[in-house]
């Protein structure tokens, strides 16, 4: 018989339901979190968890009655389960490096865009091009490029936009390779984004409004109702717009929608739905230049009015179903139609020229996603396995062109921007690019409970694709034209995952893992045909160049302690990632040819996490990392021993918050990064250019005035410090962070 401790992280059997519809809706709620969360128990077991539940004080632990239904009860920092129902067991009981922030931990940070809150996480920087962050998002997770590594509730995320959370329950990062569940890329690490759902046990309705400085307003609606027994519908909405603080005319202007719905006829069966909706309409703040190797702190400069501009959008529509089957057999499937589309013009000064020079671009992603899975969860002889039988079909389809300005280049006064005017014209290009990326993939994983002490995982999956790009006849750089062409090819590759956890104490274990990844040539998107950057590489003919994937392995052994009734999880864990065949750029990255699987590099090191109540007072998500990169192989032998660029050595983040009473709470971040040095990726960072380390301190406070009104109030980097979160390669760009700041949120529910 398979102990409680190992049953309680079990992810298939069957919930009962009936008992839950007769139990009170907040015995109800809590109920419907196990069961999406597939961290069911047996029916004597959830029935000990809900009478349980009833001696829980709501006032005190500021949870809502739409808490997040993945996070641990009564520790609103603490996730218990992934939302990925092919992760069956516990995040204390799987064995590699999870870091998950929930929703009670987004609010708080006040942070509302994706890329601050990665940002600050241990282990994960940001990337940069030549013209800023104006492509979208740019994440190195563990040192390795992340940017096509993002998912929304366990489908490939399309496109490269800006991302917002607004609709977001809660953000899971995994850590290191992990293409059985990935597929394509995850080299250091894969992100998952989990939207709000509908849900048939709660009415309600939550309105919250905030007013800044920096012209800042933000206003946010979360709505749920419960149409039938059988059938809800939930929406969220958006609208918020600010400068950029003290960095004007920069500015954000966003709007968004999540319209979900769940139709559950039967116990065993639901069908699910959502439709997401988002613009944004901002001018991008470009950062500042270097000057003698440093930063230029005066320099106020971050474009043109009337000419920058960044317009993004998104419209994506899934519909899957849940079908449990019985006796341990349950069969999933979810679907995805999405467009996404980005289009901009950035100025940015360059020191070295004088003068200012244009940046624009379009992209247009069309994407159609499935996944389907059929889990078995069973007792074969004296050995519980749970296996997991699945497939993806992926068709992503990206056209980009450009945008060209005139002039293209004005001197202007980067220190007075008052004194410039540029009354510039800009003009769309025709496509000048169009993607197909079609891939169809297998996987079987299975978790394999020995015994009371030992369970092994693991798993395999096979990717195959099909690459199409077509370029039209442009101009390059120096005025070269460059032909019109045609490059198709395919491939396939295996990757596999293997872990075994080993629990003689009642509440930790130790574990050891292997995982592998492959990241295909000419696998981003927005890259086209410079190879240096993620693109295709082709030969000086303009021929194919017949790249291998790159390869990346990863080890770790680490441990996971889940204490104080396990409302805090304490995990440890050292690593190391080697990544073979990498693809260089060769001497000029812009070209369309490289150095094809010339290059190798490896990063290793330390991550500690904390999560969860400390106290019965005090809650805490705190992370640190600290990590080495060396580059170990290179077309050039001059980079051989380098570390990687925008590579942070030592990072901490630790988000605390203290519930003085039941109305009053208060807390703070602080965010810290060691220097960084600039750079090409995987080729090794210039010693040339480099970014200072940084820590920057947060404040939040909150009062609740009745169950259904409070306050939240945040102050962002509260000692207006300079800090630089990433730089170009050339230090032409270089990413500032934002200056002080503050909000204040208030929030009533029906």
């Amino acid at each position: 018989m398979i102990q409680t401790k190992r049953t309680a992280a079990a992810g298939t059997v069957s919930a009962d339901l009936t008992l839950r519809k007769h139990s009170g809706h907040r015995v109800m709620a809590t109920s419907l979190a196990l069961a999406i969360s597939g961290a069911m128990v047996s029916h004597l077991h959830a029935a000990e968890e809900e009478v349980n539940l009833d001696t829980l004080v709501i006032e005190d632990t500021g949870i809502q009655a739409e808490a997040n239904p993945y996070a641990e009860e009564a520790a609103p920092y603490k996730a218990r389960v992934l939302s990925d129902s092919r992760h069956t067991r516990e995040i204390a009981d799987t064995p590699q490096t999870m870091t998950v922030i929930t929703k009670s931990a987004i609010e708080d940070s006040g942070k509302t865009e994706l890329k601050d809150i990665l940002a600050a996480q241990p282990g994960i920087t940001l990337g940069t091009g030549e013209g800023g962050n104006s492509f979208g998002d740019r994440y190195i997770i563990r040192g390795y490029e992340a940017r096509s590594d993002i998912y929304t509730d366990g489908l490939r995320d399309p496109g490269l936009i800006t991302r917002e959370t607004f609709a977001l329950e809660q953000i899971e990062i995994a850590k290191g390779p992990s293409s059985t569940f990935a597929g394509r890329g995850s080299t250091g690490g894969a992100v998952n984004s989990v939207t709000k759902k509908a849900n048939i046990w709660d009415d309600f309705t939550t309105v919250e409004g905030g007013l800044g400085t920096d012209a800042f307003q933000r206003y946010t609606l979360d709505s749920n109702k419960v149409l039938s027994d059988e059938l809800a519908i939930r929406f969220n909405g958006l609208y918020t717009e600010a400068e950029v603080p003290d960095r004007a005319p920069a500015e954000k202007r966003r709007e968004g929608a999540l319209l979900s719905g769940v139709y559950q006829p039967l116990d065993e069966f639901k069908v699910l739905a959502d439709y997401y909706y988002a613009r944004s309409d901002d001018r991008t703040d470009p950062g500042t230049f270097m000057n003698n190797g440093k930063p230029d702190d005066d320099a106020k400069y971050v474009g043109q009015s009337g000419l920058d501009f960044q317009e993004t959008g998104a419209d994506i529509f899934t519909l899957g179903f849940e079908w449990e089957l019985g006796d341990g057999v349950k069969l999933e499937n979810k679907s995805r139609v999405g467009s996404t589309d980005n289009s901009y013009i950035v100025t940015a000064y360059s020191s070295r020229s004088g003068g200012t020079r244009s940046f624009g671009g379009w992209q247009e992603n069309d994407y159609i996603g499935n996944q389907t899975n059929l889990t078995i969860d069973k007792m074969w002889g004296d050995v519980r396995h749970t296996v997991i039988v699945g497939g993806e079909y992926a068709n992503e389809q990206t056209d980009a062109g450009g945008y060209s300005a005139t002039p293209s280049s004005v001197v202007v006064d980067p220190y007075n921007p008052d004194n410039n005017a540029w009354n510039g014209t800009k003009t769309r290009s025709d496509k000048q690019s169009a993607l197909e990326l079609e891939t169809v993939s297998a996987y079987v994983m299975d978790t394999i409970t020995l015994n009371e002490d030992w369970e092994v995982f693991g798993g395999a999956r096979y990717d195959r694709f099909d690459y199409a790009l077509n370029t039209e006849e442009r101009t390059g750089r120096g005025g070269v034209i460059i032909p019109a062409a045609t490059y198709e090819y395919d491939d396939g590759f295996w990757n596999g995952h293997l872990g075994v956890v080993y629990s003689p104490w009642e509440h930790g274990n130790v574990y050891v893992s292997w995982s592998t990844s492959s990241n295909i040539n000419g696998g981003e998107a927005d890259a086209v045909t410079n190879c240096g950057y993620g693109g295709l590489c082709v030969d000086d003919a303009g021929n194919y160049a017949q790249a291998e994937p790159e390869q990346s392995t990863n080890w770790e052994l680490g441990t996971k302690w889940n204490l104080l009734d396990h409302r805090l999880l304490l995990t440890a864990a050292v690593f190391q990632t080697t990544k073979d065949d990498v693809i260089e750029g060769g001497n000029d990255s812009y070209q369309t040819g490289g150095s094809l699987n010339t290059g190798k590099n490896r990063v290793h090191g330390v991550e500690l996490g904390l999560s969860g109540n400390i106290t019965d007072k005090l809650s805490g998500q705190v992370g640190a990392a600290l990590m080495d990169s060396e580059t170990l192989e290179s077309y050039n032998e001059e980079n051989e021993g380098r570390p990687k660029a925008n590579f942070a050595e030592k990072s901490a983040n630790a988000q605390l918050r203290y519930q003085l009473t039941p109305a009053f709470a208060f807390g703070g971040t602080m965010t810290y990064s060691s220097e960084m040095f600039g750079g090409q990726p995987d080729e090794g960072a210039s010693g040339n250019i480099k970014l200072d380390g940084y820590t920057v301190y947060d404040l939040f406070a909150s009062y609740r005035f009745n169950e259904q009104f409070d306050l939240r109030a945040n102050v962002q980097n509260i000692f207006d410090e300079d800090y630089y979160t990433a730089v170009y390669r050339g230090g032409s760009i270089v990413y500032k962070g934002d200056a002080r700041n503050a909000q204040l949120t208030a929030r009533y529910k029906f």
